[in-house]
């Protein structure tokens, strides 16, 4: 399952392999997890969104479910009492950064040696959305800042 906030992102969704899409800015998705999980619950969300999400992606955990928070595109999240954690089923909620999953250089190889080798295969698709020359590295900030993009922003030196 999956969220978008518009149907043309939608459709980028559902066509990577998503099984149900859902847009967070006019359906709820929080009953839909819970109805695509038969109740449950999910095991996992991922959340790039932050604020405009993020009580909805807690919303939508199984009990010992785990929130990856991961961006903020619409905010940061506000300050909340640690205590609603354990409210909701004893959630686990995580906010990751890339250095503390690629702490040595022995490691950075493995994982882009592993995602490098997906991509080569065929198996891993990256979606780029825009190229520009470095010397737009401006422009480039200003399109992710806008979320007008659909995939990776490229700049070329």
């Amino acid at each position: 399952m999956g969220t978008a906030s518009t149907e043309a992102k939608a459709q980028l969704a559902r066509e990577a392999g998503a099984e149900v899409v859902v847009n967070y800015t006019t359906q709820d998705f929080t009953s839909e997890a819970r109805r695509w999980s038969d109740g449950a619950g999910l095991q996992v969300v991922y959340d790039s969104v932050g604020r405009d999400t993020f009580q909805g992606s807690l919303d939508s955990l199984a009990p010992r479910g785990m929130l990856a928070l991961f961006g903020q595109s619409s905010g940061p999240v506000p300050a909340f009492d640690p205590l609603l954690l354990s409210q909701k089923g004893s959630l686990f909620l995580t906010r990751p950064t890339l250095k503390h999953y690629v702490s040595s250089t022995e490691e950075l190889r493995e994982r882009a040696n592993d995602i490098l080798s997906r991509v080569a295969a065929g198996t891993l698709k990256v979606r780029v959305d825009t190229q520009l020359p470095l010397a737009q590295a401006a422009e480039a900030h200003r399109l992710l800042e806008s979320r007008r993009t659909t995939g990776k922003v490229l700049l070329i030196p």
